[in-house]
């Protein structure tokens, strides 16, 4: 088998002790697939599904661009900038990727079919980092800066961009995501305990304290206009109420130990979340209306490393992640 055929393949049926909400999904299982890159050592990451079915991904420590098609296992790599560093890479409606310079200052645009790429610099020294991305309905590209403590935007037609500094000092905003109702960007404070927000209509910044001054959100995830981030520092799901501000917390299954990173949101109401701080990274699945887990808690089959973000395609119904241990995985979520 070629290298780039290889494939690790786990089924895992959740069963164990289920309480009653648990109960109204019975034979819950899920299936885990990874395809092994074949670029040693690059930090594959971030990966997102395309209209035709590829995979794209970046390799953080490779310095590449690059897609897997699941069907025949085969990867294309597209080499970048030297010193760029991809952070993330998202897909318009026009098949382009767009990727993250997250050490040169800048977003790249790729089209697939040429492999010719087109540069935006950023001209704002607080957007040096561009590092998670999401495209909102009206044109424009939102991204966070976590050194620059700023949240982006960038206008797609002409790559105009302007900086949202944040109004705390060394709030490292990083997990980003759009709501697809209101067109409101949603991101998380990682350098201190808030998830932050912007109009999109007026412009204007909020902040939402959460009530722990020691919670460290990392990633974000939306469900039924409720906000949900995974507090990395004391291993909980937080659910934040815009309308009122109320944040609940639900405790994972590992503890403090969890050190929840990549977090995605599928089509059934649930939030799943990736514990990295053991060892093999388990993905977590949870009822978003009342913080009970489904199941069991579901193995990396290539034991993860850091799994560090997580991307749900509706259309196959796939959640795809990248490992440290250079593999790209998807989960067939029930």
């Amino acid at each position: 088998m070629r290298p780039w055929m290889m494939m690790i393949v786990g089924s895992v049926a959740l069963a164990g002790s289920l309480d009653a909400q648990q109960r109204q999904e019975p034979g819950f299982s899920a299936r885990v697939q990874e395809w092994v890159v074949p670029w040693k050592d690059t930090r594959p990451r971030d990966p997102m599904a395309d209209q035709q079915g590829r995979v794209w991904f970046v390799g953080q420590a490779g310095n590449y661009v690059a897609y897997l098609e699941p069907a025949s296992g085969k990867f294309k790599r597209f080499e970048i900038d030297p010193g760029t560093h991809p952070h993330t890479v998202i897909v318009d409606n026009q098949g382009r990727a767009w990727y993250a310079g997250n050490r040169n200052a800048m977003i790249g645009r790729i089209d697939p079919a040429s492999g010719a790429i087109t540069r935006f610099k950023m001209t704002d020294p607080a957007l040096g980092d561009p590092h998670t991305m999401a495209f909102d309905k009206r044109g424009f590209l939102w991204f966070t800066a976590q050194n620059g403590n700023a949240v982006g935007r960038m206008e797609v037609a002409n790559g105009r961009v302007r900086a949202f500094k944040m109004p705390t000092a060394n709030a490292r905003p990083y997990g980003l995501m759009v709501d697809s109702t209101s067109d409101r960007p949603w991101f998380v404070e990682f350098g201190t305990n808030k998830i932050g927000t912007i109009d999109p209509n007026t412009l204007e910044l909020k902040e939402f304290a959460l009530p722990d001054a020691g919670t460290r959100p990392r990633r974000i995830a939306l469900v039924s206009g409720k906000v949900y981030g995974g507090d990395y520092v004391r291993g909980a799901l937080l659910q934040l109420d815009p309308a009122n501000g109320n944040v609940v917390s639900w405790p994972l299954p590992a503890g403090a130990q969890s050190l929840p990173y990549a977090m995605a949101q599928d089509d059934r109401n649930r939030v799943w979340v990736a514990e990295t701080g053991i060892q093999p990274n388990r993905f977590v699945a949870i009822d978003a209306t009342t913080g009970r887990v489904v199941g069991e808690a579901i193995p990396a089959q290539s034991g993860g490393g850091t799994v560090r973000h997580m991307t749900f395609d509706p259309r196959t119904r796939f959640i795809w992640f990248g490992t440290d241990n250079n593999t790209i995985g998807r989960i067939e979520v029930p």
